[in-house]
């Protein structure tokens, strides 16, 4: 990360004060340092075996969700009411325009061929043996807090594994939206644990005598065999097998959420307020995909990744940053059926909507009043999907920050999600009714092209950008490439300009195919001698426009000479089609 602050310093200092930047001859950050293993103090902790241990990671941190929601719909937005705080842009954007691989999120992608069987993998390797002969499973913890009922098996030789039931009434939609929501998000590039369907039966299951759980309100009760009964029956079956969602627990220390604003003290590494993130204030628009409006920090988990994986809590290390507990998407239900048509429109407490009532005298006909329920998905649906009013649950600190730059790229990150791929995640929730599997699958692809449609409509859908062998300059429209708007709207135009003041330098030659690859090819009007690589008199910017969004493509390249091609240093997506 500091790699990265570095790295901006450099493009201010070419950028000056005003105009057009000029990017340093250096490639753009890949790997944010924020992966690199860094020391933190040590400090004793009692353990209930060992007695006192050594433990050098960063503390624990408890979030709790009432003071979380009463702080993020109450009390932050009144603090803040006077301040002068605009969001501005976000400080983790590579010269490219792009986040590169951190502990919080990973090009996956877009970065190399990505099927439909690696977004049916996502996280997992070793998965639990549902064939495994009687008391397999041992069960060695109940689940202690949570709207799903559940326990913990720790399989020799497999792993630790969560097992979560589906909340009464609402059928198999929570444990196959938890599977297939982990697939979504580790496919487009967050970190996000294995968690599968699974239909076992009772048998497998081995209770360890003694066990205890805290419920929601702290009262400590027995895990025996009449409470392993009462989850086991509120799940929901197929013949004799019981259905549940098996979440593998994470690797290395847990340390509790991450947080959508600030940063954290005990953590070398993270140097970025978290609100001014670009994959956090991006996730929103997943979150909107997917309806996530549980969305809030408690639904996360930061992990401790010890440089020695054999001491978990040893240092050096870095943090990993976790999205957990997914399955409040494609359209939870709750007890009180006003709020349930609410979500994703409206937050718990929306005190903008209640001014907006009272002044209307409510005479404003509100999305969730003509919302209709899609019988396992509730009132999940693609019908006055707009991810721009879309709503959380309460406000998130990072999503109320995020910009149009930020929403374009999570666009970018989804276009890569075709069909096939939507497919394949939502075969994993093993839905027992065929016509469940079918709707939810229509659903995200319409919700999909919804939001494609939406932030591709300013910004240029232009990425990937790379130099060709054959030194042209290659990427991928992916607005033509997800098929979302009409085939003539494309119209493809590049204008190259050069130098120290970016002088007019003609029209360069477009190839454009149907699928969205796109190449143009400059021309060289540098020698391969005289002045250095980096002098201002070898600068080109070439401006690609695709006749589809009334933003440009602007590409910062310097021209080395027709030995050594061109170098390719940054790229820039201005709201319009103005010459630099």
């Amino acid at each position: 990360m500091r790699t990265l602050l570095g790295g901006l310093s450099l493009v201010l200092l070419a950028t000056g004060c005003a105009g057009t930047r000029r990017f340093p001859l250096k490639a753009p950050l890949a790997r944010d340092g924020d992966l690199d293993p860094v020391y933190v103090a040590c400090r004793e902790e009692d353990d209930k075996e060992k007695g006192k241990k050594q433990v050098c990671t960063p503390e624990p941190y408890e979030s709790p969700f009432a003071w979380d929601g009463a702080n993020q719909i109450a009390f932050r937005p009144f603090a803040r009411l006077w301040a002068v705080d605009p969001a501005g842009e976000s400080k983790n954007v590579n010269a490219f325009d792009e986040v590169a691989d951190s502990a919080w999120f990973v090009n996956r992608m877009g970065a190399k061929p990505y099927g439909a069987d690696d977004v049916t993998r996502g996280y997992c390797d070793k998965e639990l043996d549902t064939n495994a002969e009687s008391g397999a499973w041992p069960i060695d913890q109940g689940k202690p807090n949570g709207a799903n009922p559940g326990f913990r098996v720790n399989v020799p030789g497999i792993g630790k594994f969560m097992l979560k039931a589906d909340p009464a009434g609402e059928g198999e939609r929570a444990t196959g939206a938890t599977a297939i929501a982990t697939r979504i998000y580790y496919a487009l590039g967050w970190w996000a644990p294995c968690d599968s369907v699974v239909y076992f039966r009772p048998s497998v299951l081995a209770l360890k005598p003694g066990l205890k759980v805290t419920d929601n309100s702290g009262v400590a009760k027995s895990f025996d065999d009449a409470a392993l009964k009462k989850v086991l029956d509120v799940a929901e079956h197929r013949g004799e097998l019981v259905r549940m969602v098996a979440s593998k627990w994470l690797p290395g220390r847990t340390l509790g959420p991450f947080t959508y604003e600030g940063k954290r003290s005990d953590d070398p590494n993270d140097v970025v307020a978290h609100e001014d993130r670009r994959d956090l204030r991006g996730a929103r628009v997943v979150a909107a995909w997917l309806n996530h409006f549980d969305s809030r920090e408690q639904n996360s988990m930061d992990t401790w990744m010890s440089f020695d994986p054999k001491k978990p809590d040893s240092s050096p290390g870095h943090i990993r940053h976790w999205y957990i507990d997914l399955g409040d998407c494609f359209g939870s239900q709750w007890p009180e059926d006003q709020l349930s048509r609410r979500l994703g429109h409206s937050y718990y407490l929306d005190l903008q909507h209640v001014g907006e009532d009272f002044v209307t005298a409510g005479s404003v006909e509100r999305p969730w009043e003509r919302a209709k329920k899609e019988g396992t998905f509730g009132y999940f649906h693609a019908r006055d999907f707009d991810p721009d009013a879309w709503r959380g649950g309460y406000p998130n600190p990072a999503f109320v920050r995020m910009v149009e730059r930020d929403a374009a790229w999570a666009a970018r990150k989804i276009a890569r999600f075709r069909d096939e791929h939507v497919a394949a995640a939502v075969r994993v929730g093993k839905y027992s009714n065929p016509d469940d599997t079918e709707f939810l699958t229509k659903t995200l692809i319409a919700r999909r092209d919804i939001i494609l449609k939406r932030y591709f409509s300013k910004l240029s859908p232009l990425g990937e950008l790379a130099m060709s062998p054959a030194g042209e300059l290659c990427g991928t429209d992916l607005a033509r490439y997800a098929n979302v708007f009409d085939e003539a709207s494309f119209r493809y135009r590049a204008r190259v300009f050069s130098g120290p003041g970016f002088s007019p330098a003609g029209d360069a030659a477009v190839r454009a195919d149907r699928d969205g690859a796109i190449c143009v090819s400059v021309p060289h009007r540098a020698p391969d001698g005289g002045s250095p690589d980096s002098d201002a008199s070898r600068y080109v910017i070439v401006d690609v426009a695709n006749g589809q969004a009334p933003g440009v493509l602007r590409a910062h390249l310097y021209d080395l000479g027709p030995k050594k091609g061109f170098a390719l240093v940054g790229v820039e997506r201005p709201s319009g089609a103005s010459a630099p």
